[in-house]
């Protein structure tokens, strides 16, 4: 393919890596020209330093053979205005905008491919739901969750006391029994992601990635020794666009929620919009706020400022406070390793939340879910099996995979397997498969129809 990024901000950049790793045609449109400088020396692409809303530059691009538009600029303006330029003066097939302005994303005029806008991407949102899906199951872990199939994937901190420190794969499947298969699909380990193999030792303070269906999974943590905790009281630091929406989320279930700012007119219209909810205008780095308005008596700490060192702190310090359950708002991969060695239960990232649903949507259409691992260093692709699919009726031992990639998980009929060797495709199942970046575009070769 070949796609055109406006931006290359955090999320363009990861984006654009992804994309060139994958092998695709990529040209960036940058107008900061140091930032232009950097891309131009980082990145095996063309980068061009201008406007994005210039017919010229459109066309320097090569926009007229694009397959796909994505513009991730910081205005939602110019990424819609962007979009309607290329529908109205180009033929290309995709035009995605990211749009953060909650009113904009959600209104009813991007049902109807509004400025020609196929996809409309907000990180909040997307980061909102996530934390939302990680209360609902407890705050435990990270979790990706597959639709119509109860398989899940969650992450696990290994500690000094864990039962999976110094034992292979193949030696933790012999000795621990949660009622249901599981697979180890992934460790961090030491900033490097490793794709493991039934004789991977698993060493104190890898986070490790386990598959299995929920249930399966929720007995295994409980043998681990992470027990469910009751969720009745949730203290939200941080009332901006993903605190407020997460409130939103959460406020529904029926639980109790606490939120702080510091900033008076947020407080202000989170009274208005959520009257039962306690609303506390006030600093979290005030050491005495804890005490005196007894925030430790909360089940969940939930941190989603903009400030991801903030995050991390206030996670941490709430826990060790006698909070039993930390959520984290961070984005860059190597705090989510500190993160978890500081007891912090979850983080969520808008980054990758915003990466995973671009990237599932630019991708053709036998893919169903992507979900990014450790900034771009690995990810999780769901494959759906279609009736011209060269692997059906092929036994999983005669697929040819390229290293560094494993077939986790089978769907079929809502079901979820965990397969042995002989286990044989059929057309509409759904593959759970995972890889690491330089393996993902020989992966899909080996899934996708050409």
């Amino acid at each position: 393919m070949k796609i055109v990024i406006l931006g290359a901000g955090v999320v363009g950049y990861q984006i654009a890596t992804q994309l060139i790793t994958e092998g695709h045609n990529v040209v960036i449109i940058e107008k900061d020209s140091e930032r232009a400088r950097y891309l131009d020396s980082h990145l095996d692409c063309i980068v061009l330093n201008d406007e994005g809303n210039s017919f010229t530059t459109l066309k320097k691009a090569g926009i007229e053979k694009a397959d796909c538009f994505l513009s991730v600029v910081n205005s939602d303006e110019v990424n819609m205005i962007a979009c309607g330029i290329i529908e109205s003066e180009f033929n290309v097939p995709i035009k995605i905008a990211r749009v953060r302005n909650i009113d904009y994303s959600r209104a009813k005029i991007f049902e109807k491919s509004f400025l020609g806008i196929d996809l409309v991407v907000n990180p909040e949102v997307e980061t909102a739901r996530q934390i939302a899906n990680s209360v609902a199951l407890g705050a435990i872990s990270d979790v990706m969750i597959f639709e119509n199939s109860d398989v899940e994937i969650r992450n696990y901190q290994v500690n000094s006391k864990s039962f999976f420190k110094n034992r292979t794969l193949i030696d933790i499947r012999k000795i621990i029994n949660p009622g249901g298969k599981f697979l180890i699909a992934g460790v961090v380990r030491e900033n490097d992601f490793i794709i493991p193999s039934g004789n991977t030792t698993i060493l104190e303070d890898d986070i490790i990635y386990i598959i299995a269906s929920r249930k399966t999974l929720t007995r295994l943590f409980i043998e681990a020794g992470k027990k469910s905790v009751s969720i009745q009281k949730i203290l939200i630091i941080g009332g901006g666009r993903i605190g407020f929406l997460a409130t939103r989320y959460l406020i529904r279930t029926g639980v109790k929620i606490t939120i702080i700012d510091p900033n008076y007119e947020i407080c202000k219209t989170l009274t208005e919009k959520y009257p039962d909810a306690l609303i506390i205008n006030a600093d979290i780095s005030d050491e005495t706020i804890f005490e005196e308005e007894n925030l430790s008596a909360h089940d969940l700490i939930i941190t989603t400022t903009e400030n991801q060192e903030l995050n991390i702190l206030n996670a941490a310090y709430g826990k060790n406070m006698g909070i039993g359950r930390a959520i984290a708002v961070v984005n860059h991969p190597n705090y989510m390793v500190i993160s978890n060695k500081l007891g912090i239960d979850v983080t969520v990232s808008p980054r990758d939340s915003t990466v995973n649903a671009i990237m599932k949507y630019i991708r053709k259409g036998e893919i169903r879910s992507v979900h990014t691992l450790f900034g771009v260093s690995a990810e999780v692709i769901e494959f759906s099996i279609s009736d011209k699919s060269d692997i059906i009726g092929v036994p999983l031992k005669d697929i040819k995979i390229p290293p560094n990639s494993l077939i986790l998980t089978v769907v079929r009929n809502k079901i979820n397997e965990i397969p042995d060797g002989n286990f044989v495709v059929l057309k509409g199942d759904r593959v759970i498969t995972i890889a690491k970046r330089e393996s993902i575009q020989a992966l899909e070769k080996v899934f996708l129809l050409n």
